[in-house]
């Protein structure tokens, strides 16, 4: 099986060590360098249809790239598109749900696949709309996550909120679902109860997380994406 790991410590590069005859494959504009023993070509895993349910699911290219060690062993750099960590994850015995732009790169013996959300989840977890990645088979999958990544452990009885821009994937034997942090009294123009909360939390900002519950990992990251983009936008940054 190919290799993977980490390598620097600020931005890091996915460092592949590959065999020949051995297979990856990443997301579109993965790849940085590889050694001439590797070929690289895009491909639409999958066919047309599972490429739409990606494309939907984590706004993921069409094509993803597929590194093949052809003639002979080599090597191959990877990045993500933001910066921030890496996280190599073995799947088999666990799958894991992957939130938006978490996906980098997976050994040949897994499969990215596309599973239904609630329609509340669909709504207000900005995971993928009505549709979120999900693992399959054995091997390693590659994660990114926007800053420094953090595992956390979810035990029974012991229920987890997190904001969802900071979660980067998580084991799907979890049960997970929106919860509302915004506190008592009515709002949203005189909506009371749930439903106002929920209005003010769009509104704020703030509030809508996910709870996550029962027994499993979260992989979350320390930076909000979308936070950032909207402080650059901002010209806050200049």
């Amino acid at each position: 099986m190919p290799v993977f790991s980490v390598t620097g410590d600020v931005d890091p590069f996915l460092h592949v060590s590959m065999k020949q005859g051995e297979t990856i494959y990443c997301e579109s504009d993965a790849m940085v360098m590889m050694e001439t023993a590797l070929d690289l070509k895009g491909k639409m895993t999958g066919g047309l249809g599972s490429a739409i349910m990606r494309r939907f699911a984590n706004g993921e290219s069409f094509f993803q790239q597929h590194i093949e060690a052809v003639r002979g062993s080599g090597d191959c750099l990877l990045s993500p598109t933001l910066p921030g960590a890496i996280e190599v994850v073995d799947v088999g015995a666990r799958q894991y749900l992957l939130n938006d732009g978490a996906f980098v790169a997976a050994t040949s013996g897994t499969e990215m696949k596309v599973r239904t959300q609630s329609i509340g989840n669909a709504l207000f977890a900005q995971s993928g709309g009505f549709f979120v990645m999900e693992t399959a088979g054995t091997g390693q999958v590659v994660v990114s996550g926007f800053g420094s990544m953090f595992q956390l452990d979810v035990e029974p009885g012991k229920d987890v909120v997190i904001d969802n821009s900071h979660v980067v994937c998580w084991d799907n034997s979890l049960k997970y679902e929106i919860s509302v942090t915004t506190g008592g009294g009515s709002g949203g123009g005189g909506i009371g109860g749930f439903l106002g909360n929920i209005v003010n939390s769009v509104t704020s900002g703030e509030g809508i997380v996910l709870r996550f519950s029962g027994s499993g990992k979260v992989f979350i990251c320390s930076r909000n994406r979308d936070a950032f983009l909207k402080w650059t936008a901002s010209g806050k940054a200049s």
